[in-house]
Order: C-alpha cells, then structure tokens, then sequence
C-alpha cells in the first residue's frame, strides 16, 4: 500500500471514529452496516471547504476502501469480530479512460494560460515540472533545492511507483521555475516546496497537484464536460515526445522512473508486443 493510501485512510478512519462517536457508538463490535453506509454517503468538504452534499462515487469508493481495511485489520488482530460492509454492495468504476492524446498546439495552449498570474501563481511551475517528466506526487514534494538551473535539470527522489533521476528541462521550464524559486525566496521565505504547501500531507499534496493541473485545464478551454483532461495525458505526452526523439522505449522508461517497458510503451502509445513477442 502506498504511503499516500496509508495516510488517506487514517484520516478516513480517524473521521469514522468521530462520526460513529456522534452516534454513541464507541465500541467496533457496536457498528452497523447501516452506520457505515450513513458515513460513506455523508455530506463533506472540497478543497475549497465549501460543502458537498452528495460525495462523488470515488470520495464513497475511497471511504468503502478505507473501513474495509480498518475492520479486516482490527479482526486480524482480534479487536473485533465485525464485519459490516458484508451485505454493502461495491460501488462501481467508470470504464477507465484511454486519457486525452494532447497535440503539441494543446501543450502550448496550456503553457500559455498557466503563465497568468506567474510567479506569485503556481501554475506555471507546477505545468513545467509535469512537462519535464514528473508525476504528480513527485511534483508535489518538488522543493527550489531540487532545481539545477544552470545545468537545466531537476532531481525527483522519485515515488511509490518510480524510481529517483534528474530530468532535464526544456528553456520554457528553466524561465518559469526560476521566477517562481525567486519569487518564494523573496515572499515565502519558509515555504520549500514549489508548488504544494509544507504543511499538506503526502497525499493531500499530490491530490493538489491534480486540482492545479485541472485548473489549468479548464482555464485553457481543454477540459470539458465531453473531455477530461489530467496530469497523466502530460506524462504520455512527454512518453510519445522521448520515443520520437529516441526511438528508445528504455529511454523512456528511465527519464520516467519507470521499472517497466510495458508501462512505458503503454504510455508512450507503442502496441510493441503481438502475441506477446516484440516486434
């Protein structure tokens, strides 16, 4: 599990344990099925802190998930002997999405309307570091110590699912991280990370990344109610850009952090296998 899921459900849990004490119930063998769907469709909170009154299926799937893991372990470790989501029925998953094939005109589209604002706006800095082939929870940890300007590279410790390296960056990204380094140095001088605030939780961080990303998005007209758009389309843009310069897929594999071919060919649009033999 990664480390980001492991924090997502302690909060989920520590709020369950609050919710369940609203109700006078403060023993785990005293939970109902019928108090654990209450709490999965309970109204919350956005980013913003305005109210949702009915969560999003991935907000009740998250939740679901989280006391599902809560009771298993506390059986496991003979704490309780109750199951309630046995007779809750699972929420359904959309059908994945293919994701968004983004044209070099989309990028520049999206280079230009993260510049409003800049510096004293992340967005730029937080698109550029997308674009230089980092993730989103790579780009949420990213800090002005990790930037190399004169060399034109940045260093990633990596993630749950990518190994650590130093990307290279491209003039456009060189020029906007180095006005928002300065413009934190001049009017943050506590703040270290780039784009997400110190103080958020690995999880919550990377969630941010994703809603500047979406703002992004939105702003440049590319996301709609027809199309969604999200940082992965960027990393398989950035995937389909390494293979045409290179016409390596283990090149792309490592300015990705990626331990396998298959990811990055899948990500850099390359069918590379029938029947399961390389072409």
């Amino acid at each position: 599990m990664a480390i980001e899921t492991v924090d997502l459900y302690i909060q989920i849990s520590e709020r369950f344990n609050a919710f369940a004490g609203a109700h006078n119930i403060h023993r785990m063998d005293d939970v109902t099925g019928q108090l654990t769907d209450s709490f999965i469709g309970t109204p919350g909170h956005d980013r913003r802190d305005n109210i949702i009154l009915v969560p999003k299926d991935s907000t009740r799937r998250q939740r679901r998930s989280a006391l599902a893991s809560l009771f298993a372990h506390a059986r496991a470790l003979g704490m309780t002997q109750a199951v309630p989501l046995l007779d809750s029925p699972p929420i359904p998953r959309p059908p994945r999405s293919t994701g968004a094939e983004l044209s070099d005109e989309e990028i520049e589209n999206l280079r230009f309307h993260s510049e409003r604002g800049m510096p004293a706006t992340r967005h730029a800095a937080l698109l550029a570091l997308l674009l230089s082939g980092l993730g989103s929870a790579e780009t949420a940890q990213t800090t002005p110590g990790d930037l190399n300007l004169e060399q034109a590279t940045v260093t990633t410790e990596g993630s749950t699912h990518t190994s650590p390296r130093t990307s290279p960056l491209a003039p456009w990204a060189v020029r906007t991280l180095r006005l928002r380094a300065d413009y934190l140095a001049e009017h943050r001088p506590g703040q270290h990370r780039l784009v997400t605030s110190d103080s958020s939780t690995r999880y919550a961080a990377q969630a941010s990344v994703g809603a500047g990303f979406n703002d992004i998005a939105r702003i440049s007209g590319l996301a709609t109610t027809a199309r969604k758009v999200e940082p992965r389309d960027i990393t398989r843009y950035v995937a389909r850009q390494i293979l045409q310069q290179t016409g390596q897929i283990s090149e792309v594999a490592r300015r990705l952090g990626l331990s396998s071919l298959d990811n990055a060919a899948d990500l850099a649009g390359l069918a590379w296998k029938t029947g399961g033999d390389p072409r």
